[in-house]
């Protein structure tokens, strides 16, 4: 039977994969196509950045690397994300648990908007746009929830069990739901294809999850663009963790003496995961084939936030310690130039106007 029930899971998994690579390719293709037409997209595409210190958003030009504008967000703001449509922003403050609110900025007149009140869900700070939702870990409540722009309400909680539930990816198909646990050194796995309940029960079931042990204070982590793949950079034993996301299981450990590592990203190209430490001045890549050190690049004393660009090859690097995002060239793997987004910055996203 368990058998039966793996090789069914492993069936849905490729046809909904199958489904997303190809949803994922039509969005490129029309990407590519208006990038061609109009030859404004670029310019229609800001990198959003957070001053941990000044309490500010910084609105910049990935161009130039110039500042456009800075908005004020409240007190210890710490990841941003921003709407499909890139005409708004959202900040969580975080406050480790003490606050219950989620900044929200206007992109198109860069001026403030009033709070979404996160309420008894306290500690947001993983940050997903998606389905038209946003939606947030909240970590001192151990739950990840789903806030409804357009209804201007929280429309779904769901809880984990886990302690400090901090980081989220949400999957394009709204099917499944990744999150870290750091002090429980585990990541959750939700998966909406949950077996229907008993016909006695009256409880709508349609959330299974699944949670899987890893390394010691498990923070960063990304999924690998073929979505097969869960990597997590683990703090306090200075490891990374590899999760076969079919099988939820992890099939890899890797000593990378990386301790206090603080964000984990793969390349587009899926070749690489980059990670940072917030007491490394190292930018650390791994090979994800031969699942090993690549390189160091040399950025700083310390960093936090990680931010691929798809379109000019570069990762930007937030450089807590030293005021400044370091810009590196993924054809180089050297740095190629600084943005200045006020002190201490962290969290990291682009706005791509529609």
């Amino acid at each position: 039977m368990s058998r039966q029930i793996f090789a069914n899971r492993e069936a849905v998994y490729v046809v909904r994969r199958l489904s997303a690579l190809l949803l994922t390719i039509a969005t490129a293709s029309c990407i590519a196509a208006s990038h061609t037409a109009s030859g404004q997209a670029a310019s229609q595409r800001v990198l959003l950045a957070l001053s941990k210190r000044d309490h500010t958003l910084a609105i910049v030009d990935p161009d130039s690397l110039h500042g456009i504008a800075r908005a004020p967000v409240g007190p210890d703001p710490h990841e941003v994300i921003a709407s499909s449509d890139g005409r708004t922003a959202y900040v969580s403050i975080y406050g480790f648990g003490r606050y219950h609110s989620i900044s929200v900025i206007d992109l198109t007149t860069q001026k403030a908007l009033p709070d979404i009140d996160t309420g008894a869900l306290l500690g947001p700070h993983g940050l997903a746009f998606v389905g038209g939702k946003l939606w947030f870990t909240a970590e001192a409540s151990k739950a990840i929830a789903r806030f409804d722009p357009g209804a201007s309400k929280i429309d779904w909680i769901m809880g984990t069990g886990q302690n400090r539930t901090h980081m989220l990816y949400v999957r394009g198909d709204q099917e499944e739901i990744y999150t870290t646990n750091v002090n429980s050194a585990s990541v959750s796995i939700f998966d909406k294809t949950a077996p229907p309940p008993p016909v006695s029960s009256q409880l709508k079931l349609d959330w299974n999850q699944v949670v899987v042990q890893v390394g010691k204070g498990d923070e960063g982590f990304d999924v690998s663009p073929d979505g097969r793949e869960l990597w997590t950079g683990n703090a306090l034993d200075g490891t990374l963790s590899v999760i076969d996301i079919p099988s939820r299981k992890v099939v890899a450990t890797i000593d990378a003496g990386l301790f206090t590592s603080s964000r984990l990203k793969f390349t587009p190209d899926g070749k690489y995961v980059a990670v940072s430490s917030q007491k490394n001045g190292d930018l650390v890549l791994f090979d994800v084939a031969a699942r090993k050190e690549f390189k160091r690049i040399p950025i700083g004393t310390g960093a936090a936030g990680i931010l691929m660009d798809p379109l000019k090859s570069r990762i930007f690097v937030s450089c807590s310690p030293d005021n400044y995002i370091a810009v590196v060239d993924l054809n180089t793997f050297k740095v190629i130039g600084h943005v200045d987004v006020g002190a201490q910055p962290d969290g990291l996203a682009w706005a791509v106007r529609q």
